[in-house]
This record gives C-alpha cells, sequence and structure tokens, in this order.
C-alpha cells in the first residue's frame, strides 16, 4: 500500500510504527494499487488537525476507513478507559477508542462534504476499525461490533483483517459504489497537501511550527519517486524548492534509521543549513571537508547522500571524494542530487560533462522539478526576459512590480540604491532584516560603500557565520556567489551590466541575484558602454 508520508512522523507509539509498515507491505498486488494510506500522528499544529485525531486513513476504489491504533494494554472500568504504554504509563479517557474512530469519520465526511463536489463524495463508502496490536480482545460489548476490532491475533496476518473490514463496511452501504479515477484524484488532490505539510526553509526555527507550506504537485512527485528509486537527479529552476526538499527527504531518511550525508560545496549555504535543522542522524558538510567532518561525527560510511547545488560538484574530483564516504559507492548506494546545471554553473564549480554523463549512466531516475514556489509571477517574469532562463511556472502570486533602473557610475548606483531602500523601508514599511543588497563584488567595492556614512554603518555584510541569525534585524549585504541557496522578502541587485542575454558569467549572476527575493525585486543595473 502507498503511504503518504513514506516514512511515520517521530513518535513514542511503537504500535502506530508497527501498524504503518504493515499497510505498507499490504495491498501490493497490481489489483490494490489505487490504495493509499494518509497517516497522522498528532500533530496538532499542522493543516489536517481539522479532521480530528485520525491515526490512519486508507483511500481507494473499496472507500475510506479510518483506523485507531491503541497499543500496549488496554481496560475499561466505570466507562473511563485506561491504556497502559510499554513505558507504564497510563493514559484515561471517558471516549472510547470505537467512538473516537467513527467520530473522527464523521468529522473528516462532513469536511469534505463542505469542500468537495457532492458526486465525489458519495463515490466512497466510509468505514473504522480500531487496532490493538499488543493484546487479544475476547470481550463482547454493545459499543463495538467485533468485526471492526483487530488485536494481537487478527495483527499478525494483517491484510486479510483489513480485507474484512472493507466488506463488512462495504455491506452495511445502501447501494455498493466504487470510487472512478476522477472521485479518487479530486480527494487525493484535497487530503494530500495537507497530510504533507512541512516546514518551509526561510522560517526561523522559533516560528518553524506556527508556519506551515505545502509541498508543490510536482515536489510531492519527486518524494515518492526518491523513495522507490535509490538513485536520483532532481533538477529544477532557483524557486523550485530543491534546497526545502532536500531538508524533507533528509528528515525522512533519518527517520527510517540511516545516517545520510548533506554535502554542499557552499560554506555560507553548510552554515546556514546547520544552524536550522538539528535532525539526528544528518551531517551536513562542505564536500572538500566531508572526511573530517565524518570523522567528527563518528560515520565511517554515509548510508544515503544528498546534494545540494549539486551542478558545482559535478566534476570527478569531487564526485571521487563523496564516492568513498557513500555506502556502496555512487554506483551501488542510495543517493539524490538536486542540481540547476542549466543556469548557475560557474559561479563556484565548474561543470564536467564526463562527470554528469558518469552518473546519468548509474540506471539513475530524472525527475524535474517545473513549479516556482518562491518568487511571485512578475519576478519570474524579470527574470526569464532578463536570462532566457526557464523559471518554472504558476509562481506565489503577483506581487509588486519589479523596479528597474539604469545608472553610468559608481556614485548614481549609490545615489539609487540610497533613494530605493528609502521607499522600501521608510516608505513601503518593509522590515529592514527583510532586504538584501546583492552585488557580484565586495562590500568594499561595490557601490553600497559609497552610501551616506550613517545608512552604510547600519548594513550588516554576512558571512558565513552571521547566517546564524539571517535575516538581521537591519539591512544585509552579501555577494551573489555566496547567496547561492538563500533568499529573502526583497533584494536590490546592484553592479551588474545591463543584461543583454550573453552565455557568460555574467548571466549566471543575474540569475541567481534576481530570483533570490520571495517578494519584492529591485534592480539598479549599469547601462552598457558602447
Amino acid at each position: 500500500m502507498r503511504m503518504i508520508p513514506d516514512t511515520p512522523y517521530a513518535t513514542r507509539s511503537n504500535a502506530e510504527k508497527r501498524v504503518f509498515d504493515r499497510l505498507r507491505a499490504a495491498f501490493n498486488e497490481p489489483g490494490s494499487r489505487d490504495l493509499v494510506c494518509y497517516h497522522s500522528l498528532n500533530l496538532t499544529r499542522h493543516a489536517y488537525k481539522r479532521f480530528g485525531e485520525v491515526d490512519f486513513l486508507i483511500c481507494g476504489r473499496e472507500g475510506l476507513f479510518v483506523l485507531e491504533v491503541k497499543g500496549g494494554g488496554v481496560s475499561c472500568h466505570d466507562g473511563v478507559w485506561a491504556y497502559t504504554n510499554r513505558y507504564g504509563e497510563i493514559s484515561e479517557s471517558w471516549e472510547g477508542p470505537f467512538r473516537q474512530a467513527e467520530s473522527a469519520l464523521h468529522g473528516l465526511r462532513g469536511n469534505l462534504r463542505a469542500c468537495l463536489p457532492h458526486n465525489v463524495v458519495e463515490q466512497f463508502t466510509i468505514g473504522f476499525g480500531v487496532v490493538f496490536p499488543d493484546c487479544e480482545w475476547r470481550t463482547a460489548g454493545a459499543e463495538w461490533d467485533g468485526r471492526t476490532l483487530a488485536d494481537a491475533r487478527d495483527f499478525r496476518d494483517f491484510e486479510p483483517w483489513v480485507r474484512r473490514l472493507f466488506r463488512y463496511w462495504r455491506g452495511k452501504a445502501i447501494r455498493p459504489v466504487h470510487a472512478d479515477e476522477n472521485a479518487l484524484n479530486a480527494l487525493g488532490r484535497y487530503l494530500r497537501p495537507e497530510f504533507e505539510a512541512v516546514v518551509p526553509l526561510h522560517v526561523l526555527a522559533d516560528q518553524a511550527e506556527e508556519q506551515i507550506v505545502h509541498l508543490t504537485e510536482d515536489q510531492m512527485v519527486m518524494v515518492d519517486i526518491v523513495a522507490a528509486n535509490p538513485r536520483v537527479l532532481c533538477s529544477g529552476g532557483a524557486g523550485t524548492g530543491k534546497t526545502f526538499l532536500a531538508m524533507e527527504l533528509a528528515r525522512r531518511w533519518t527517520a527510517l534509521g540511516k545516517q545520510v550525508l548533506l554535502a554542499c560545496r557552499s560554506r555560507w549555504l553548510r552554515r546556514y543549513l546547520e544552524t536550522r535543522f538539528a535532525i539526528p542522524g544528518l551531517t551536513i558538510a562542505q564536500a572538500d571537508n566531508v572526511r573530517t567532518t565524518a570523522r567528527r561525527a563518528g560515520v565511517d560510511r554515509f548510508d544515503a547522500l544528498i546534494v545540494d547545488e549539486g551542478q558545482d560538484l559535478f566534476d570527478m574530483e569531487s564526485l571521487d571524494g563523496l564516492d568513498g564516504m557513500l555506502k556502496g559507492g555512487f554506483a551501488q548506494g542510495e543517493w539524490c542530487i538536486f542540481h540547476d546545471i542549466n543556469n548557475q554553473t560557474g559561479l563556484l564549480g565548474q561543470t564536467d560533462q564526463l562527470a554528469f554523463q558518469y552518473l546519468q549512466s548509474l540506471q539513475v531516475t530524472n525527475v524535474p522539478l517545473h513549479t516556482n514556489c518562491r518568487n511571485t509571477r512578475l519576478i519570474l517574469e524579470s527574470v526569464q526576459q532578463a536570462t532566457g532562463a526557464d523559471m518554472g511556472i504558476r509562481g506565489v502570486g503577483a506581487g509588486p512590480k519589479v523596479r528597474r533602473y539604469l545608472v553610468t557610475t559608481a556614485e548614481e548606483s549609490a545615489a539609487r540604491l540610497e533613494q530605493e531602500i528609502d521607499k522600501l523601508i521608510d516608505e513601503g514599511g518593509l522590515a529592514p532584516g527583510h532586504l538584501s543588497i546583492l552585488s557580484p563584488h565586495s562590500f568594499e567595492a561595490s557601490s553600497a560603500a559609497l552610501l551616506p556614512d550613517k545608512l552604510r554603518k547600519s548594513i550588516t555584510v554576512l558571512d558565513e557565520y552571521s547566517l546564524r541569525n539571517f535575516p538581521p534585524e537591519q539591512l544585509s549585504f552579501a555577494q551573489i556567489a555566496n547567496f547561492k541557496g538563500l533568499e529573502n522578502e526583497a533584494v536590490i541587485v546592484i553592479d551588474l551590466p545591463e543584461p543583454k542575454g550573453r552565455v557568460d558569467k555574467d548571466l549566471a549572476q543575474h540569475y541567481v541575484a534576481m530570483s533570490r527575493p520571495r517578494a519584492v525585486l529591485s534592480t539598479i543595473f549599469r547601462k552598457s558602454v558602447v
């Protein structure tokens, strides 16, 4: 059975993990491929809380079936249910597990009726079951039907019990129904984003639980493909969520008990990820320092490898270094490389076509990302017009107009930069920390160094250590090459020549710099001198 997510969220419930594994191993014959099971572990701040406490929700042509799982010992005295877990801890409830499962099911059905067309919802038989994988249930009662209950004996042969549960509820339906493909797709589109809620990259750790985003459709497909294929090359333009997905993949692989290496060339990106994502079992390392980092982590070789900004590491020397740190190497190991080979090559490394062809020869699965989930549509259009790069589709709304200026001297650039900062912060109400200035030069060599003294001193010049607290409380400045993989709410790009569609390093600089803002982009280009 197909599980979403493909690994269980962190939980103390060993029973739920065991049920997860049994369901994943069940219904894998061709005729049952439409069955999908959604797993929730009481993540109360996630979007799907509206469904109530649903442990497992099985969806397919047979119908919708809620499974409630109660591990450990179970008892009921004077109407009070008591559950004893493997730690000897006892929890009590007036609401029994059968009523809990039934109320969750009806809450779900009410929600679906409010949000989906009637002709979709009515195609699904609904039902519920309660699973007690650790105890034998020999008591009859008015509150439950034994056919909706699986105890330790049923759990040993779980798939047949689930099939009997389907038949039981279908037998109680007024008329037999089977959901068609359109109804399954409509239900999947509605349910899946809620169950695939994950933390966005730009949110600081103390805000993460309150700010939830959804995976886009092609990102969800990518996660499924990676789960089913050991070697994956995932390509996408800036803003398609590659770094975001790399961290989500790391979370899922480490949840399976794997020691995972996430490698990149940029020390800035390494530092940024290190300080924001403390995932047990994950080691984040700069590619040319992997062995030292692994030794400090006490790891000889890693079970799986993730590479971010892979276009910077497409050379045989870099691949050889990573190959030796991965069990099975690139040829036999488990890995996923996220890259943007067409548009960012050359800023931190040169692509060796032989290295890329070598990876392609290893029975690799290629996964493209097409949906931009960072930039506004107007920013997408501006980058595409300036560079000709494919930035993906959709974007995150129209957004404010992109402001574009042409200057001839560094002094003129500094004057325009001062005016633009004033417009965005003093007039526009943008928080200073949400604005970054990007230049191809160091701060001292950039036109920002010519700003008035008071304004210049209010700018934080970023380095790999200041990224611990990014975004800062005040304006920030960075060189474009170092800002790869990062983003901010607003960006002012300075000191680049007016884009002319040339295929050279300047074009890569334009592409990276102009794709960093989520909402506001201003460009101050130098006029070309004929």
